[in-house]
């Protein structure tokens, strides 16, 4: 009896330290839960702030900025009466929208094929090769990219004295100049060109086999696969890179003033001139252009989050 009393009596006690252990274990799980939550907003916290300070809070300035009056610090749209009555500031968003557009367009054609091919690649070694390359063009630009274009294609350049010693071609004869529109356009083609490879790689890579295999045992050829199947899938990240190359060419500064700063009216070449005053300061309208720059650059990157998030069906996430 006794050592039954005995055995009933650690049995309770077992059950109530696991009881308690039970008990302690949701207890830790939240305190963990808790910990990490205050982890994870010790580090938002920060990037929350640089934004607030680098991004929205300029943005904010540089909208107030233009809706004042430099002379009386008053609410006023001059800014904005000078912008759309000086024929320079329309031709400026019409250079800086024509060159966006043309170099998105080449860029992304270009580059959708490029992309096409790189997913093609078997050699494993050579696609991670041509990637890294890629990813190092798309951000070599500004002013030492504008110094090797001069130095390849400048008047004096390497392959324009080639050119004219060994073949007696001249390029500037014939029209050519790095420091005109064109010449802007294949500058700006270079780092276009593998930022959309990197952007649209994934949706070639995301292309299954069995889609072309389904399509051609229903009697598809290649076109009606690419046309039918291929095509409607790959237009919405197809889209997508181009308003990206349309958004980074368009803001681009330091290539543009370093090669063609008094040879093609851009808008951010014009804002230069504003604040830096090299004719004349205009805070008011360098804000008007700069919130004219910020509105288009808000549609096209709506745009691009719009088809982005269509993409992502078909590649699963």
């Amino acid at each position: 009896m006794l050592s039954q009393a005995l055995d009933e009596e650690g049995g309770r006690a077992q059950s109530g330290m696991a009881g308690e252990k039970r008990r302690e274990q949701p207890l830790a799980r939240r305190s963990a839960w808790r910990l990490a939550g205050l982890l994870a907003w010790s580090i938002l916290v920060p990037f929350l702030l640089f934004c607030l300070l680098f991004e929205l809070l300029p943005v904010v300035i540089t909208i107030q900025g233009s809706l004042t009056n430099g002379g009386t610090g008053g609410l006023s749209l001059a800014g904005y009466q000078r912008l759309l009555a000086q024929a320079s500031n329309l031709r400026a968003f019409q250079n800086s929208v024509a060159l966006s557009l043309v170099t998105a367009l080449i860029g992304g054609l270009l580059g959708a094929v490029a992309a096409y091919g790189l997913a093609s690649l078997r050699q494993s070694w050579l696609r991670n090769l041509l990637i890294s390359f890629c990813s190092i063009a798309a951000n070599f630009a500004g002013v030492p990219l504008a110094f090797a274009f001069v130095a390849t294609l400048g008047v004096t350049g390497f392959v324009t004295v080639t050119l004219r010693s060994w073949l007696h071609l001249d390029l500037y004869a014939l029209g050519f100049s790095i420091y005109q529109f064109w010449g802007l356009v294949l500058v700006y083609v270079y780092f276009q060109l593998p930022l959309m490879i990197l952007v649209t790689l994934p949706a070639f890579t995301g292309l299954r086999p069995e889609w072309r295999e389904a399509a051609i045992n229903l009697g598809a050829s290649p076109a009606g696969y690419w046309w039918r199947v291929a095509l409607p899938i790959l237009f919405p990240s197809l889209v997508a890179g181009t308003m990206l190359l349309f958004a980074n060419s368009f803001g681009a500064f330091a290539t543009a003033y370093a090669l063609a700063q008094g040879n093609i009216n851009l808008v951010p070449i014009l804002i230069d001139f504003l604040v830096n005053g090299n004719v004349t300061v205009d805070f008011g309208l360098g804000d008007a252009l700069a919130v004219g720059m910020m509105g288009l650059l808000l549609a096209v990157v709506a745009l691009y989050t719009t088809m982005l998030r269509r993409a992502s069906r078909w590649q699963g996430r």
